[in-house]
């Protein structure tokens, strides 16, 4: 038989229960089920206090114009991780029937699995971003009291895992092919020195933001990179439309993507990144010139003379940095990629970088933060998916998207249908 609990909290004033967030918050550290628990008390008496203030006023008032009254308090339980955790809420009845009018947050509340839901959001997002507002504000939020049955630590961790494992396996499978994507980023991710997370960021022809998948590997290698473009294949997304993938460089995404996507499919080398390993190896009296000259190069619309002025600039450093020319050299043509497809300038700017896929590790190093071991990759790819999925929901549509179908034209005529997945033969004996 299941246990029920009767929390103290759920007596307390509105001030007493504000403290006690602000205690367990301190404590979060030591005790997450602490914090969860009181938090969401706290938050499902607020919304349990809204609710009833709508249906009946202010306590002790006439309210001529509300449906109800109040009629004092009762018990009520909610389940949560098996066992049952008991609550004191208001009671409204309606004026013109005198049966007991229902409290939405209540009837919310008691809906299978919604507790837990909240849970792993706390954790997510408040925890690990210490963004608590946000946290008590969540439409799926609602809540729990002190501990009953099955709510010690180490079921709240197995919960967290089932919770993930099931988010992680639904969002692989998900199905691709409804996505009108014209713009796939690809990045990795370290999360220690021997785990690696490779994951994928699309981009649709309405500018919408949408995370793809991700893949666990030690390296950045080819078959790791592989791995995560047929499941990405497996789902939907077709090999025969001709998209714009961005990178930062690594030449086994540059191998992979073509041998799935065809040699002649449009990459766009992250120009942050190229700027960055130039300055890096170079005297830093030069940093202000160099980066003046990428820039104008970056900057033009013609993509003849933006590679004539790179090429100038790699001939001027070959004396005193002949390695930094050589790296100037070195993928010339994907650098330019996006000037090459005639894109206009604020667009160019939103395509020549990696930064959105950028942006979202940073809310995966976020959400992981607080993870000091990790057991296996199976461990890491459940955060990292949460992360990615966390990062989702403040994805903004992309600033120059009125533009994107100006992309979608260029792709078109960039490949034709019999120039479709026409594989570089060396690449694919490789």
């Amino acid at each position: 038989m299941m246990r029920a609990t009767t929390s103290p909290l759920a007596l307390a004033s509105k001030t007493e229960m504000n403290a006690a967030v602000e205690e367990a918050w301190e404590a979060v550290g030591e005790s997450f089920e602490q914090f969860c628990l009181i938090a969401g008390l706290s938050s499902l008496t607020q919304m349990l206090d809204e609710d009833a203030h709508t249906l009946a006023g202010a306590p002790h008032a006439r309210a001529g114009d509300k449906p109800g009254y109040r009629w004092g308090h009762t018990k009520g339980r909610l389940g949560f991780h098996g066992g049952k955790i008991e609550l004191k809420r208001p009671r409204i009845r309606s004026k013109t029937t005198g049966r007991e009018l229902p409290l939405p947050s209540w009837s919310e509340a008691r809906k299978a699995g919604w507790l837990e839901q909240w849970a792993m959001n706390l954790m997510l997002i408040n925890v690990s971003t210490r963004r608590f507002g946000r946290a008590v504000r969540l439409p799926e939020a609602g809540v729990c009291a002190k501990a009953g049955a099955g709510l010690s630590k180490s079921a709240v961790s197995r919960r967290f895992k089932a919770l993930t494992e099931a988010r992680l396996a639904e969002w692989m499978a998900s199905d691709l092919s409804p996505l009108d994507l014209l713009v796939i980023q690809i990045d990795g991710l370290h999360l220690d020195d021997n785990l690696l997370m490779i994951g994928a960021v699309g981009i649709d022809i309405a500018g919408g933001k949408h995370p793809l998948g991700v893949v666990e590997g030690a390296t950045e290698n080819a078959a790791t990179v592989q791995a995560l473009l047929d499941n990405l294949v497996e789902r939907g997304l077709d090999p025969a439309i001709c998209r714009l993938f961005i990178v930062d460089g690594a030449k086994a995404l540059t191998k992979a993507i073509r041998r799935t996507f065809g040699a002649d499919i449009p990459i766009q080398r992250c120009q942050v990144h190229k700027a960055r390993n130039i300055t890096e190896r170079i005297d830093p009296r030069l940093h202000a010139t160099v980066r003046r000259a990428l820039r104008q190069a970056w900057e033009i619309g013609d993509a003849e003379k933006a590679e004539r002025l790179l090429r100038n600039l790699a001939r001027r450093l070959e004396g005193d940095a002949p390695g930094v020319s050589r790296s100037i050299l070195e993928g010339l043509d994907e650098i330019l990629t996006v000037t090459r497809l005639g894109l206009p300038p604020e667009l160019r700017r939103s395509l020549a970088s990696t930064n959105i896929i950028e942006s979202m590790h940073a809310v995966i190093r976020q959400v992981c933060r607080n993870v000091k071991r990790w057991r296996d990759a199976r461990m890491a790819l459940r955060w990292t998916a949460a992360g990615m999925l966390e990062a989702a929901k403040s994805f903004r549509r992309l600033k120059a998207y009125k533009q994107l179908p100006i992309l979608k034209t260029a792709l078109q005529s960039h490949r034709s249908p019999a120039d479709a997945l026409c594989v570089d033969p060396t690449q694919e004996a490789a």
